[in-house]
């Protein structure tokens, strides 16, 4: 009995002792695998760090660390790179996360057709730094020829803004401390224009060309970016943007631009491609199923660069962000589809040809549609007998970025779109609460509604301007590599150093309207934006 128990003590020992090695060496092998797993992160973040460093150096130097694949080792978007459209081929490639797509009720649909606008306005208010009271060069009653000086900037006399139309000067109208508002045309039925001998833009000089372009009321079409500003004359940009794609809400297709305007199109991106020390590059619509207009891919003398995502995609400042950044004291300028048009029909025909054509949106509109019009034309005018209902508002461009105006008003310089939506002065009974009426939003609290669902808009912001909360929420929606949160925070506070050192110089307001959208303190961001640009550029 007791040989019995002692073997049986010994078998149970034995046991013990099998289990307590199995175990060690089981948590042995534990230890090793996250020692080996924790080495393995070190290593691969310390290269990952060397491969930005790398980059940023590269950078330095105006090479292009994201076409050329610079760095040390493959990022995992090198493992799983997004789908490129076969119609892509030529150019860069973006794929952008970031953002959010605003679907709206109302976007301009069918076949352009002639507008019937008799009355054309400038407002010289649409060009930041101009003095508030510039040199008017007409008179009620003058009558003028499209092309025609209208008023010139007295600190910059040699840039001149003209009329859009032929026809007799109607009205100057006067705004605060008699600064003027607007300059009124009846245009004739039949256009007339100014006609310039045009200068061989293959023979000409870079200035004589410049000069040309001030005497016949182009060069305001530039945009310079930083601050927004029409060029300096002397002023030789690094580099010229054109994006030939618009993401906003209700955004025009343009395609609809440039339709029976290839000839000049492609002339208005030659001239462009004298003015520049660097390249004109070309922002391009990859995402649909479908190639964009031939015009735009067959493009010549340009850098092309595809981008796909979710809004802001289409925005030029971001498209600037991922192919040639602003640096330094860099200047760049940009234009949009039309302004490039209307360049090239006058180096083509020698008359200045202000013909817009304009997207009508919004659900308030019997009848979205696109119009073929000039350039500043009467807004009342345009939606005329189209519009359904009262108490709507009316604005100069699109409903994230545009500008609020009255019947009366006229379609800004740079604008191709109109909006009509209601005023969101009617309030839901604890609409905060149970939010029942559809509206679109990025927080998950509120029903989509499906993918495709389209809304229709108010200008109800469902809230006030509260503290500013840190929530993250304007990151998600920017696809740059900059913090606006904490770019807004230094600008509030003033803190010229630290704004310039976040990137204010590569933002402009329609870069941050959707941190705006989505921003739970019911901040103004675009307008702190503006604020910030302003206060810089006072500074350089």
């Amino acid at each position: 009995m007791n040989k019995l128990n002692l073997s049986l003590s010994l078998m149970f020992f034995t046991h013990i002792l099998s289990a307590q090695s199995s175990g060690a060496s089981a948590s042995s092998l534990l230890v090793y695998s996250l020692i080996g797993v924790c080495a393995i992160l070190l290593v691969w973040a310390l290269f990952g760090l060397a491969s930005n460093l790398l980059k940023i150096e590269a950078d330095k130097y105006g090479l292009d660390s994201e076409k050329n694949n610079i760095g040390i080792i493959p990022g995992l978007r090198d493992f799983f790179s997004p789908s490129r459209p076969s119609y892509a081929s030529e150019g860069s490639f973006h794929n952008l996360r970031k953002g959010y797509d605003i679907k709206l009720e109302g976007s301009a649909k069918g076949p352009v057709s002639d507008a019937a606008v008799t009355r054309f306005g400038i407002n010289p208010k649409d060009f930041r730094g101009m003095t508030p009271i510039p040199k008017v060069e007409v008179e009620v009653g003058t009558e003028i020829k499209a092309g025609d000086p209208l008023f010139f900037d007295k600190k910059r006399p040699e840039i001149q803004y003209v009329s859009p139309v032929s026809g007799e000067v109607v009205e100057v109208r006067r705004g605060e401390k008699r600064s003027i508002a607007e300059i009124v045309i009846l245009a004739d039925k039949d256009t007339k224009y100014r006609k310039s001998n045009v200068p061989d833009i293959y023979k000409a000089d870079r200035a004589e060309l410049v000069n040309f372009m001030l005497a016949t009321g182009v060069w305001p079409l530039i945009n310079e970016r930083p601050f927004d500003v029409v060029p300096q004359p002397s002023t030789v940009p690094v580099n010229i943007f054109v994006s030939t794609f618009d993401t906003a809400p209700m955004a025009p297709d343009n395609n609809m631009f440039v339709a029976g305007n290839e000839e000049a199109w492609q002339k208005g991106l030659s001239v462009l491609a004298l003015l520049t020390s660097g390249k004109v590059h070309l922002g391009l619509d990859a995402r649909g199923g479908a190639a964009p207009a031939k015009a735009f891919t067959d493009a010549y003398g340009v850098e092309k660069h595809w981008f796909k995502g979710p809004h802001p995609a289409g925005n030029v400042g971001v498209q600037i962000h991922h192919t040639a950044p602003i640096k330094g004291h860099d200047k760049v300028w940009t234009l949009n589809v039309q302004e490039v048009i209307t360049i090239g029909k006058l180096f083509l025909t020698g008359e200045y040809h202000a013909d817009r054509v304009v997207a009508l949106t919004g659900a308030d509109l019997a009848n979205p549609m696109y119009v073929r019009t000039k350039q500043g034309a009467n807004i009342g005018e345009l939606i005329k007998n189209n519009t359904k209902g009262e108490n709507l508002r009316l604005v100069s461009g699109d409903v994230l970025s545009g500008k609020q105006t009255t019947a009366d008003g006229f379609l800004g310089f740079r604008d191709d779109q109109v909006t009509v939506l209601k005023e969101g002065n009617n309030y839901e009974l604890f609409g905060w609460l149970l939010p029942l009426a559809p509206r679109p939003s990025v927080s998950g609290t509120i029903p989509s509604y499906g993918k495709d669902f389209a809304f229709e808009a108010n200008t109800n912001t469902h809230g006030e301007k509260r503290a500013l909360v840190v929530s993250g929420q304007y990151e998600s929606v920017l696809p740059m590599d900059i913090y606006p949160q904490h770019l807004v925070k230094a600008i509030v506070g003033n803190n010229l150093e630290k704004m310039e050192a976040l990137g204010l110089n590569e933002l402009t307001e329609e870069d941050v309207a959707l941190c705006e959208f989505v921003c739970t303190s019911k901040n103004p961001v675009q307008a702190i934006v503006r604020q910030g640009l302003d206060t810089l550029q006072e500074q350089s």
